[in-house]
């Protein structure tokens, strides 16, 4: 039966074997997929946005309404972001270090967010923090009101987006040798220091990946949120939610103009990302 592995040329006259055949065939539909998918879409807003002009994009941008969904939007994502680094990290923790009756339960329930529709969540987390709700009746006796307020934002933003840290710091937990945390102890290190300096340098380039991705994903949480903020101007109103409202509108221009603005927050958070992750390698292979 004849291999489906083919030879490629290799360093020093030496052929590497390919598990994948017809590399040009793989990496055409790779291209194209990319292009219909990913590009195609952003090329289009990025063309819609160019229309609108420097000026009426400047006047669209600095309008009130607009910086006050974009400061509500970044506040929010950020402090979702910053929940989700702190607990992520410790639930991976405990899932990887601790065995305890239901782990299983408590791992699938990690990627609950991803399968549950985000309008569904919205739905749910609006009703269990409702002035009546579950949560929302002993919170509004001591004067807590989440829904339809900036803490259900950050609830629900929190909610979807708290499996990108899981399960960017679970499997490097997993991988990680014993040995050298043994090795650490045996020196007389506590277990704060031997976390500070052995645990987390190994760590963070997985950790600062995945609050990173958390934090983008809130930036464009939608269904979710729509339903729990309450959509107040000023108050509860996200830079999606605006856009659409523009949408609704016609008013294309000013859509595509908000889109593209936080499409290049996004992108430049990535692009920092990126950049601390390659300092911080260098820096971890010069210590080595």
């Amino acid at each position: 039966m004849p291999s489906l592995r083919h030879a490629l040329p290799g360093p020093a006259g030496r052929t590497r074997r390919s598990v994948i055949p017809g590399f040009r065939l793989a990496l055409g539909v790779t291209l194209l997929y990319l292009g219909l998918i990913v590009l195609l879409p952003i090329g289009a807003l990025l063309l819609k946005a160019a229309d609108v002009g420097l000026e009426r994009y400047i006047a669209i941008i600095t309008s009130p309404r607009t910086l006050a969904s974009f400061q509500v939007t970044l506040t929010t994502a950020a402090l979702a972001a910053l929940f989700n680094a702190v607990y992520g990290l410790g639930l991976a923790w405990v899932l990887v270090r601790y065995d305890f009756p239901g782990k299983r339960l408590l791992d699938a329930l990690v990627d609950v967010p991803f399968a549950l529709p985000t309008a569904v969540a919205g739905l749910a987390l609006t009703a269990l923090f409702a002035r009546n709700g579950w949560f929302g009746a002993p919170l509004e006796a001591w004067g807590i009101q989440v829904a339809y307020a900036p803490a259900g934002i950050v609830c629900a933003m929190a909610f979807t987006s708290i499996p990108f840290v899981v399960r960017t710091v679970q499997p490097v937990l997993e991988d990680m040798e014993p040995e050298l945390e043994e090795a650490a102890a045996t020196l007389g290190a506590s277990d704060l220091t031997i976390f500070r300096k052995v645990i987390f340098p190994t760590l963070f380039p997985a950790f600062l990946a995945g609050t990173s991705l958390a934090f983008a994903r809130s930036l464009g949480e939608f269904g979710a949120v729509v339903f729990i903020a309450g959509n107040q101007p000023f108050r509860t109103e996200i830079v999606a939610l605006l856009t659409f409202i523009r949408l609704e509108e016609y008013d294309y221009a000013a859509a595509a103009a908000i889109a593209v603005t936080l499409l290049a927050l996004a992108f430049m958070m990535l692009l920092v990302v990126n950049a601390v992750q390659a300092w911080h390698q260098k820096h971890a292979m010069g210590d080595a």
